[in-house]
């Protein structure tokens, strides 16, 4: 009978030490550990690039809620959507009982969500080695192994853009703008990092940051010879002071990006190969 009872505290205690092997640690962009005892089935995101990893890794069906940015893919709009990221509805995230919320790090809701026993992994990538380890981090809370796979599809569609691009692009000086603020896609940026692929300058160095906010006279003295920007912020962008001696408006050199195009160009994530094809697209047009 002892050796029974021995038996049985042996395999309880494998059993209990399987369940904490089995426990997900990963350390999310705030420094902080995220454990789960199993890899997530109900996940709420409130930023559209953690949305779109999810998805591109396969797993859309894990998705509960997204915030009311998140519009990719097709199948994520009919979500229940839970604000914005920035302004979550705390109480519908709550009812949709999630397994674990993706959210930036700039939220402001992090710890009252923490508070009410809800797991939080906030990644917010702003730079293509911050975009690979965000999808590295999510497919390792998902126990998944494509990674790999889904990062070298996005480096080879980078590169395949490059490849479309005759050498008289080279050079080509950018002003890229996210904000009619005005905000600027720097050379830190993920955008930035693209358009230096693609073989072309940013009028906006490293040192001011990622998304800067600009002075509209600094991008008049830079006198870009291209500007890119969304038709959401190009009203108004000719008639500000100075900007009409610009070479990029004098000579009509200005790609207006839609929507849809904006949305595609402006989240760090999966499709940032589809970005890359987008500015492609518009630097062929506007080769001289």
């Amino acid at each position: 009978m002892a050796s029974r009872r021995v038996l049985r505290f042996f395999l309880a205690g494998l059993l209990m030490a399987g369940a904490v092997a089995r426990a997900l640690p990963v350390t999310d962009d705030r420094g902080v550990v995220v454990s789960l005892a199993q890899p997530p089935q109900r996940i709420v995101s409130l930023l559209p690039s953690l949305t779109e990893t999810v998805c591109a890794l396969g797993q859309c069906q894990r998705l509960v809620g997204v915030d009311r940015y998140s519009n990719y893919p097709e199948s994520v709009r009919s979500l229940a959507q839970v604000g914005g990221g920035l302004d979550p509805n705390i109480e519908a995230i709550a009812a949709l009982k999630p397994d674990l919320v993706l959210m930036a790090t700039s939220a402001p809701v992090i710890e009252r969500l923490r508070s009410l026993g809800i797991k939080v992994m906030a990644l917010e990538p702003k730079n293509h080695a911050e975009v690979r380890r965000a999808l590295e981090k999510i497919a390792q809370l998902l126990e998944l192994p494509d990674a790999p796979r889904v990062w070298g599809e996005i480096d080879a569609g980078v590169s395949a853009a490059l490849q479309s691009l005759p050498r008289s692009v080279a050079g080509t000086r950018v002003y890229f703008e996210v904000n009619s603020a005005p905000y600027a896609a720097g050379e830190a940026s993920f955008i930035g990092e693209t358009l230096k692929r693609l073989g072309v300058e940013n009028i906006v160095p490293a040192g001011l940051g990622p998304f800067p906010k600009l002075n509209p006279e600094f991008v008049v003295r830079a006198n870009p010879d291209l500007i890119m920007v969304g038709d959401r912020n190009f009203a108004g962008l000719q008639g500000r002071p100075g900007w009409s001696g610009i070479r990029a408006i004098r000579e009509a050199r200005v790609c207006i990006f839609s929507a849809e195009q904006s949305d595609v160009l402006v989240r760090p994530g999966p499709r940032m190969a589809e970005g890359a094809r987008i500015m492609a697209q518009c630097l062929l047009g506007r080769a001289t």
